[in-house]
């Protein structure tokens, strides 16, 4: 595709619609599709719950199809998908889960015989920057990463809180992390997220400062297309940003440029960053995927999920250099009303 007509028609394969009040990128991602490409782009929905709002948002999503959860493997997943291109003819899928990934990078190569592209981390980078091997690949690559322990058993908090000492952060394997200012709170979030999101649960060292977030899109050469700071203005309680704003900063810029050039990071990434008081950028996380506020580096002049599908279907796009600071999002709850017998299409018949 060197031509910008052979953007028309596109039919693009998107998860993550769950806009609830922890998002998946999803929507998001959708929203910067439709703007950023030329010609006419049909949107398929890929939810793995009935209740994922985007299936219901007819305006951004043409039809929806329920895949299965990331348990049940890449044979299973292949052929839903596979499934769905025969009636869809799908051109590009854009996985927006952590969970999810692995698989659908291991069908990466049997979804390109398909016809069907991908723009996707390698394994070997989506295991490197594992929560629970982050201090490594921070060591590895010259990164600032806080110190922490991956465990088991929750015995494992007492040698964390000598290391560590209170307060300490308690993290799920794939999301959400807690602030534990007690052995009790620390208990508490250890059965809490590994109840929901398996074992290692990860401990680490708390940094005091301010937040801030970095959206990348890497080529896989080495080469940065598209850097985005934002600090979070309003945080959840689940630590999501409710509010943001872009940034103008070499340091963050610089950060991320050595990141991509380091890794040769290939897609959209976060990096989730911590700057102390004494100035010093901390990585906390390096999420492997676009972030649930990605529309904001539309708004701000650089469009990574447009960039990342026109890389994907072969086209080469050169390394965004502006953006405008101090644009700022903010999110908002919207009550979607819709019949029960939609529910009840997507619930029975695994599609709408």
């Amino acid at each position: 595709m060197q031509k910008e007509q052979g953007m028309e028609d596109l039919t693009i394969a998107v998860t993550g619609l769950n806009a609830i009040d922890s998002p998946g990128p999803g929507m998001a991602v959708i929203r910067s599709l439709r703007e950023g490409l030329p010609g006419r782009i049909r949107i398929i929905g890929l939810s793995y719950e009935s209740l994922e709002p985007g299936a219901y948002l007819h305006d951004w999503v043409d039809k929806t199809y329920q895949v299965p959860y990331p348990a049940a493997g890449t044979k299973v997943l292949l052929d839903r998908i596979a499934h769905i291109h025969d009636r869809e003819r799908l051109q590009l899928i854009i996985p927006n889960f952590d969970a999810e990934l692995p698989n659908f990078i291991r069908i990466a190569p049997s979804l390109e015989v398909m016809g069907i592209a991908t723009f996707l981390p390698t394994k070997e980078q989506f295991d490197a920057r594992e929560k629970e091997r982050l201090r490594a690949f921070g060591e590895e690559h010259g990164l600032d990463v806080p110190d922490e322990r991956a465990i088991h058993r929750v015995e494992g908090l007492s040698e964390c809180a000598g290391a560590f000492g209170y307060p300490m952060v308690v993290k799920g394997r794939y999301y959400e992390a807690i602030i534990a200012h007690t052995g009790e709170q620390a208990a508490k979030a250890f059965y809490q997220l590994s109840a929901k999101w398996g074992l290692p649960v990860i401990v680490q060292r708390f940094i005091r400062g301010t937040e801030i977030n970095i959206a990348l899109l890497g080529d896989g050469e080495g080469n940065a297309v598209s850097i985005i700071p934002m600090r979070k203005l309003y945080i959840t309680d689940k630590g999501k940003a409710w509010a943001g704003v872009t940034l103008e900063d070499d340091a963050l810029t610089e950060l991320a440029t050595r990141f991509v050039a380091s890794t040769r990071w290939k897609g959209g990434c976060e990096l989730e960053i911590m700057r102390s008081d004494d100035g010093r950028l901390h990585i906390m996380e390096v999420n492997p995927r676009f972030p649930a506020w990605i529309y904001l580096s539309a708004a701000a002049g650089q469009n990574q999920p447009a960039l990342l599908a026109r890389m994907a279907l072969g086209e080469k796009v050169t390394p965004c250099t502006g953006y405008q600071a101090g644009k700022m999002f903010i999110r908002y709850a919207w009550d979607h009303v819709t019949d029960v017998g939609e529910f009840q299409r997507l619930s029975g018949l695994g599609e709408l």
